[in-house]
């Protein structure tokens, strides 16, 4: 009888102890969940309190129909760098280059993913849709960058397009732009290349080492014969695209050199090419935009 007691008390014990304790456990939620919401009513009085942002008349019109994903976070504790950067980024760099709205956002984001920025490129992306640009050519975008930059690159940009388009609800339609087939690809890769760079091209082929003339094929074929020969973007601006997106990169001045002057040679002018590098300086920064502007000198010199 008195184990059977003893037992029954240390029952009853455990029993008060474990009410005690979902109490205490209730209580301390119920406070984090007060004190949760108490910050979150802090941080959004913050940033109603949010100092609003000094911008240039075409930047503020910029921020309003386009850049309405900008990250509000940002503007909120780094207010002073984000007036800089938005009122020389749509206003001064953006009224530098003579190019239309459209063309100016596609190549942002060209130089947005030759720079690895995944972080911008949703916001950039949304900015461009807006702007007048289609998901198919945003897609293209993506395709014309993966034999420059690599899939290991364009995959994540890939996949965040995607992931966007769902979002927004946003359908490409279901039909083949590829206008080649396993067949032709070389040859109509090897079509392109030639209208582009002229004599260079089978010159450089017949000099090729035996040991790397595979790459050249591979460039006629895959390159130029898989991508380039693509609907959705033209020929052209598939060519002002690769300038854009090995400037963005860097390190590669040669193939810049060589590519200003398939631009030249396809109709895209001193001009253009440096409007093309002005809008996008402020996402790829000085050093990469005075590279580029030496190779649009050397092959397209100023004259008066």
């Amino acid at each position: 009888m008195k184990l059977k007691s003893a037992n029954s008390k240390r029952r009853e014990f455990f029993k008060n102890s474990f009410k005690a304790g979902g109490l205490l456990a209730a209580t301390l939620a119920f406070s984090n969940l007060h004190a949760q919401g108490a910050k979150t009513t802090q941080n959004n009085a913050q940033g109603a309190k949010m100092k609003k942002l000094q911008l240039t008349k075409k930047a503020q019109q910029q921020l309003d129909s386009r850049l309405a994903h900008i990250d509000a976070e940002l503007v909120r504790l780094d207010s002073e760098f984000m007036e800089s950067f938005l009122n020389f980024a749509y206003d001064e760099a953006d009224s530098a280059s003579a190019l239309d709205e459209a063309t100016k956002y596609k190549l942002r984001i060209a130089a947005v993913v030759a720079n690895d920025g995944l972080a911008e490129f949703d916001s950039i992306t949304q900015s461009a849709l807006k702007a007048g640009v289609s998901a198919v050519e945003v897609k293209e975008i993506l395709y014309q960058a993966t034999p420059y930059l690599g899939y290991a690159r364009t995959k994540g940009f890939l996949q965040a397009a995607n992931a966007l388009f769902t979002r927004l609800k946003l359908s490409i339609p279901n039909e083949p732009r590829t206008t080649t087939t396993r067949e032709n690809r070389a040859q109509k890769g090897l079509e392109i290349q030639r209208e582009m760079f002229g004599d260079a091209i089978d010159k450089g082929n017949a000099s090729a080492p035996a040991d790397m003339k595979h790459i050249r094929d591979f460039l006629s074929a895959n390159c130029f014969g898989d991508y380039y020969t693509r609907k959705g973007l033209d020929l052209r601006f598939r060519e002002l695209l690769t300038f854009v997106i090995l400037a963005s990169l860097g390190g590669v001045e040669s193939q810049v050199k060589a590519h200003v002057q398939g631009n030249i040679n396809m109709g895209n002018d001193r001009k253009t090419l440096i409007s093309a590098v002005t809008a996008i300086l402020p996402f790829i920064g000085y050093p990469k935009t005075l590279n580029a502007f030496s190779a649009i000198d050397a092959i397209a010199p100023y004259k008066a």
